[in-house]
């Protein structure tokens, strides 16, 4: 499926653009709201905020929070950020690893072949971003050219648009900014684990400069025939267009291939199958740590991304600037799995299937933001004004795996459940086929008016005119006079509210409201069909109170007490009929804390406390753990010396929605050591699971949960000149 950037597709990001150009002489013209000093402040905090995230686990400010320049504490919702030092240190390189400190996100298995985050009680593949721009494939994303990474709670529309039904991960990247970088990672530890990265960045001259960021890494796995391989390479150049103006360009390659692994199947399947309420609640199939259930050979996945990004930013005056950015991506997935199903009541057979799957999608995605601080009768007033275009085409084809003798699953000893056969593809009625686009068309106003000092309000809303259009073209199975096209236009709108107190200038205590939609096509765009087309939007709506207080410039601690309400849920009626007439309520507690608290000690901390069901059946969402902490300390006696200590705890999750199969609680305990060499050169070494304990990591389904690592090493140099 071939794409090209219409017409209408140009003239309609020239129009936002100029549409939000058409404020400049009004807010040029109003008087600045803040002084010299306090504007000077608020700019220092996001230019510091690179320098913070490099040397400490503590970020002062997102400009994605609020597409504002201002302080996190001055945000009405629970924001955390993991910095790029707190990555390093903990030697994470996967989204998923990286969220194990923060509180009210967990991972799901997303059947080995992408990421899988439940904010909230919410599952999601597509609330994913880079730059506060969509990048929603369902594919795995390194961590090697990025900042810092950027957590978002509750529904988060009025920002980021539709979805970010619990929350949302935003990649802030690294870019050229006239810096001199020259930084270098290696690393290798157990399953022949080798991984190499590098930062270079330099000013060219005082108009002109660019930066590269480039990875490989190359493992086995403590799953038997697992492996992974991925590389990447980001290159960035600025350029300064005159002291008020800069633009910025990058472009990224990234594949990565690895084996899709599906884990183990549960106990007991075939008696759980007949089991009615009160039902028996079991557990994962106990076996070794590395038993791999399926075909490994024939369980392929990867994905091919390129990406470029055109961003300009222009500054009327300290008090008034315009910032558009562009980004296309072209995204080329593919995946096939064989993996297993039920096992028998006596434990001694599993039923093994397969299918895989090909995948595209294209972005192109344009938004403008105008921003301007001014005051009105004695209020200040930070205000935002924007606009975003955005089109993304989809393909999606799936084949069903047949094994000898035509069939699609069979029946193996799980004593030996990794095989090795020979596999023919094809579909059935139930395969899917189909291609969609979607196409955006979305406006944005906030105001965050400060009443006096201690007080603040935030105002806004996002209407978003969405249109989604997907074509079944199936031709196997397909019904006679069957409907082949879907269309569905959403008009959405999307407020932000909220109201913040501050007893001083590093503390608030907020209340929030915030409502987003998932519209029928789902997080992946294509989920349109005659079982969904004529159902409205499914609605999130975040009711929430917190705390913010930054103890120290360089710690600071976070509370947030939430309720998340889920409605239009699609559930089958009496009468076996689907309505959307579901309803799910999380509710809940996060704690955080973060930050160095002396130049030798410095920790992270979470804890986590939900309570959440689909009210038409009272069970509890699937991967979501009802209490969870975490806290990792890292202390430096000496300056060539550094030592630190991870401990992470799940409380039991239910391995499905239907509440059958669950994983029992777990608590992990991680450990580091650090030694720094010279000025320029530094080696750690990272133990995961020192006390090697079982566990269970994820899961995406009854029987696909997959078993945690046992102990693991990894040993890593570090340069930086």
């Amino acid at each position: 499926m071939s794409f090209v950037v219409s017409r209408r597709a140009v003239r309609t990001a020239i129009l936002s653009t100029v549409a939000s150009a058409m404020f400049m002489p009004v807010m040029a013209a109003a008087e600045t709201a803040e002084s010299d000093q306090d504007a000077q402040e608020r700019r220092d905090i996001i230019v510091n905020g690179r320098i913070e995230a490099e040397s400490g686990y503590k970020v002062s400010a997102s400009r994605s929070a609020s597409r504002t320049d201002t302080p996190l504490v001055d945000v009405p919702q629970a924001i955390n950020i993991v910095s790029v030092k707190q990555i390093e240190d903990q030697a994470a390189n996967s989204i998923g690893d990286a969220i194990r400190y923060v509180p009210g996100v967990f991972s799901a298995q997303g059947e080995g072949n992408r990421e899988t985050l439940i904010f909230r009680g919410n599952s999601t593949t597509g609330d994913f971003f880079v730059d506060g721009t969509r990048d929603d494939v369902q594919t795995y994303r390194d961590l090697y050219n990025i900042e810092r990474l950027e957590i978002f709670k509750g529904p988060n529309a009025m920002i980021f648009g539709r979805g970010g039904i619990g929350g949302l991960v935003n990649r802030v990247t690294k870019v050229a900014d006239w810096e001199h970088t020259r930084a270098f990672r290696i690393e290798g530890g157990s399953h022949d684990f080798v991984r190499g990265q590098f930062d270079i960045g330099a000013p060219i001259s005082e108009a002109f400069a660019a930066r590269i960021t480039g990875v490989y890494q190359d493992s086995d796995s403590y799953r038997d025939g697992v492996t992974f391989n991925r590389w990447g390479l980001n290159p960035t150049v600025a350029v300064r267009l005159g002291p008020d103006t800069i633009v910025q360009a990058s472009y990224e390659h990234f594949e990565d291939e690895r084996i899709a692994d599906r884990g183990v199947p549960a106990r007991f399947g075939a008696r759980v199958a007949t089991t009615t309420l009160p039902r028996v609640v079991v557990g994962p199939l106990r076996t070794p740590r590395g038993q791999f259930f399926g075909d490994p050979g024939d369980s392929p996945t990867g994905t091919n991304t390129d990406a470029g990004t055109l961003f300009i930013e222009h500054s009327f005056s300290d008090a008034v600037s315009i910032r558009n950015r562009t980004r296309y991506a072209d995204y080329d997935k593919y995946y096939q799995n064989v993996f297993p199903g039920g096992v028998n009541a006596a434990e001694t057979t599993v039923s093994i299937s397969a299918y895989r799957q090909f995948s595209q999608r294209r972005n192109f995605i344009n938004q403008t933001d105008f921003n301007a601080e001014f005051n009105t009768g004695g209020l200040k007033h930070t205000l935002l004004i924007g606009a975003e275009y955005a089109r993304q085409e989809s393909e999606n084809v799936r084949q069903e795996g047949f094994f000898p003798g035509n069939v699609t699953s069979i029946i193996v000893p799980i004593a030996q459940s990794n095989i090795d056969t020979t596999l023919t593809w094809g579909q059935v009625a139930s395969s899917g086929d189909n291609e969609g686009v979607t196409k955006v068309l979305a406006g944005y106003i906030s105001d965050q008016i400060e009443l006096s000092p201690a007080f603040q309000l935030v105002l806004g809303v996002r209407f978003e005119h969405l249109k989604t259009e997907v074509t079944d073209r199936r031709t196997v199975g397909f019904p006679a006079n069957g409907r082949r096209d879907f269309s569905v236009t959403d008009n959405l709108w999307s407020p932000r509210a909220g109201v913040i107190f501050k007893p001083a200038k590093n503390a608030s205590i907020y209340a929030g409201y915030s409502r987003t939609y998932q519209p029928r096509g789902g997080d992946q765009l294509t989920g349109l069909n005659g079982g969904t087309v004529n159902f409205t939007p499914e609605m999130f709506e975040n009711y929430e109170i917190g705390a913010k207080w930054d103890i120290l410039p360089t710690f600071n601690i976070q509370a947030a007490i939430f309720q998340l309400d889920r409605d239009n849920v699609i559930v089958a009626n009496a009468q076996g009929q689907n309505e959307a007439i579901g309803r799910q309520r999380t509710k809940g507690v996060e704690l955080s804390a973060a930050g160095n608290i002396t130049k030798q000690l410095s920790i992270v901390g979470a804890y986590t406390y939900t309570d959440g069901e689909l009210v038409t059946t009272g069970n509890q969402p699937a991967n979501m753990p009802k209490q969870s902490a975490s806290l990792w300390t890292r202390f430096d006696p000496v300056k060539q010396f550094g030592a630190a200590v991870g401990v992470i705890y799940q409380g039991k999750r239910y391995a499905a929605a239907d509440n059958i199969v669950a994983l029992p609680d777990y608590a992990r305990v991680d450990a580091a050591l650090y030694y720094n060499i010279s000025e320029q050169v530094s080696a750690q070494l990272n133990v995961e699971n020192i006390f090697n304990t079982r566990y269970y990591l994820y899961a995406h389904s009854n029987n696909n949960i997959t078993p945690g690592s046992p102990t693991a090493f990894r040993v890593g140099l570090n340069a930086k000149f």
